[in-house]
């Protein structure tokens, strides 16, 4: 069997040899007349090609008279209703199918009116209806505005409460004594529906009463379509459901009152998952993480996360609650509790911390869909870190306590979270902080970062991608302000080619001290090959400063290439950068290996 597999395919392989080159894509059929140059294209897409020649002249009449059929189609979806379509045949041998095009003149739209069918609306809705329609008398007659109008209107009314408003048969008069065509549109619009609670179906633990607080109306409000689309989202935006479905109960549940109740049906993800994760960078290390994941334990689309981490950089246990539309809707409310413990080149710090923020989202509900965001918290960490000396260069142990706020505001327009592709990202983040040690210092932590993506070129598979980042400490001075606390920069997520914390002042003994404020910048290009790979070409720069002001004479710049693999949801990074400025020593190449893109 393998054999004669084997020769059929190698028979075939010479048959291809042997016949040359395919033959090129042809027209179906020519198409002749005085035409626009848009009209003719139009035509001549929906006509379409073939590879296969025309063998005889049956063959090619047959081709005509389809071609033709596609020509009046075409015709009259534009508005074209005076055509003459001829189908032909050339004389030529071979034979050739040819259509002949008279489009005549273009038919204008005129006095499109609205036919109630039964009661009709209030005053206000008919008008509502009559302005969606958007026909303008004189304007082109084509069949996708007269179409699409009816589509307009039904929705005005549906919008002001009729849910049960329907669409009958439309009747429309092209009369050629004036090349106009006169659209008349017979709508029932049906009773006006008022809104009742919510009646929940779900496989799980969700509490009926949680989802009614999510219900962006109130019983006895009009039925308004985009309210209940907007339940649907909030309820998808909460994580945890596997489906969710919103609509309106039919009119046969209807309540004594008049009222008709929204069915919600929710199916829910499995209610535990287990992950595992691993990172490598050559100068930051490996690490493994785990994290097992509770969802509606509470049955509020609550999210309970306990993680496990094993790194030479950062290692730590932490819990994570999070609680979607707390108190209102688009309100997230997020609290952890860690003990952690930090080793790098600059300090040591160990200790446990706890920290709780409220999030407010504006703009639509969605996951992964743009908005702006406002986060204001809190967090207070008890911890020991090492550190040396700026001057002595001697070993200096400091127990703190560390009492921050947070004020955060972001906006994001871009149109990925883990590979965006278009759009911008900005962000602005506050951190009033007060450290009670062996003295006392409030200071204000201030980082502000933005991204633009500019797509261009074929199918948009290029993509220039840029980078700003600034840090500034108001009232914190170095030494005052710990190790831990200060800005540094170098690594994957700031300037590639360096080590992490490579970037900026160091002591006398090559240590990195850190600094009082922070500029990056980065430039990629990144270039789709295929729909799975990609490649990227990056210049990152950055500059620590022992002030307030970043410290451009040490400016440090690094490049270098990578290659990213998409899963689908997210690609796999892989960067190889290289220190252009700068080096402080270091080595001369590095790797690094994360989901997502670097910026």
């Amino acid at each position: 069997m393998s054999r004669l597999v084997y020769a059929v395919a190698a028979s075939a392989a010479l048959c291809a040899a042997l016949a040359g080159p395919a033959r090129a894509d042809e027209p179906r059929a020519t198409v002749e007349g005085e035409l626009d140059a848009d009209l003719r294209e139009a035509i001549e897409r929906a006509i379409g090609d073939t590879g296969r020649p025309v063998e005889n002249r049956f063959e090619a009449r047959r081709r005509a008279r389809a071609a033709a059929e596609d020509a009046i189609a075409v015709l009259r979806s534009e508005g074209y209703y005076a055509y003459v379509v001829e189908p032909d045949v050339s004389d030529t041998e071979p034979p050739a199918a040819l259509v002949r095009v008279t489009p005549g003149p273009r038919f204008t739209v005129a006095e499109p009116k609205i036919s109630w069918v039964g009661e009709p609306p209030e005053p206000q809705a008919g008008q509502a209806a009559a302005d969606a329609l958007s026909l303008a008398p004189g304007q082109p007659g084509r069949a996708v505005e007269v179409v699409g109008a009816e589509g307009r209107a039904v929705a005005a009314i549906q919008k002001r409460g009729y849910a049960d408003v329907r669409a009958e048969p439309r009747e429309v008069i092209v009369d050629h004594a004036d090349n106009t065509v006169r659209p008349t549109y017979r709508i029932a619009a049906g009773e006006i529906v008022r809104l009742d609670g919510i009646d929940l179906t779900t496989d799980g633990r969700t509490n009926p009463a949680w989802v009614s607080r999510l219900a962006p109306w109130r019983p006895g409000q009009a039925y308004d379509p985009e309210a209940v689309a907007e339940l649907e989202r909030r309820l998808l935006d909460a994580g945890v459901y596997e489906s969710v479905t919103v609509a309106l109960a039919p009119k046969s549940r209807e309540t004594p009152e008049g009222h008709r109740p929204v069915v919600v049906s929710l199916a829910e993800r499995k209610r535990r998952t287990l992950e595992v994760g691993a990172s490598w960078a050559t100068e930051e290390g490996g690490g493994v993480e785990t994290r097992w994941t509770r969802y509606n334990w509470l049955g509020r689309a609550d999210t309970l996360s306990l993680l496990g981490r094993v790194s030479e950089l950062d290692s730590r246990l932490s819990a994570t609650v999070s609680l979607p539309h707390w108190r209102r809707p688009q309100q997230t409310l997020t609290g952890s509790a860690a003990a952690y413990k930090v080793t790098t080149d600059a300090y040591d710090e160990t200790g446990v911390g706890v920290r709780a923020d409220v999030t407010r989202r504006f703009g639509r509900t969605s996951s992964f869909v743009q908005g702006s965001y406002v986060t204001l918290g809190g967090s207070v960490d008890v911890s020991r870190t090492e550190e040396l000396r700026l001057e002595e260069l001697t070993p200096l142990g400091r127990d703190l306590v560390t009492v921050a706020a947070l004020g955060d505001f972001a906006v994001d327009r871009s149109d990925d979270p883990l590979d965006p592709r278009s759009g911008w990202r900005a962000n602005v983040r506050a951190e009033p902080t007060l450290i009670v040690g062996e003295t006392n210092l409030p200071y204000v932590r201030i980082q502000a970062q933005g991204s633009h993506y500019w797509p261009f070129g074929q199918e948009a598979r290029t993509v220039v991608a840029s980078r700003l980042r600034l840090g500034v400490m108001v009232n914190g001075q170095i030494p005052q302000v710990p190790a831990s606390r200060r800005f540094f920069s170098g690594g994957g997520g700031s300037v590639r080619g360096f080590g992490y914390q490579d970037v900026g002042p160091r002591l006398a003994d090559g240590t990195p001290q850190g600094g009082a404020s922070l500029f990056e910048a980065s430039v990629e290009l990144r270039r789709q090959i295929t729909p799975r790979w990609e490649v990227a070409a990056f210049v990152d720069g950055g500059s620590v400063g022992s002030d307030q002001t970043p410290d451009f004479d040490n400016f440090a710049v690094g490049a270098g290439i990578g290659v990213r693999y998409h899963l689908g949801f997210g690609p796999i990074r892989v960067d190889v950068a290289t220190p252009v400025t700068q080096r402080n020593g270091g080595a001369p190449f590095q790797i690094y290996v994360s989901i997502g893109q670097s910026f």
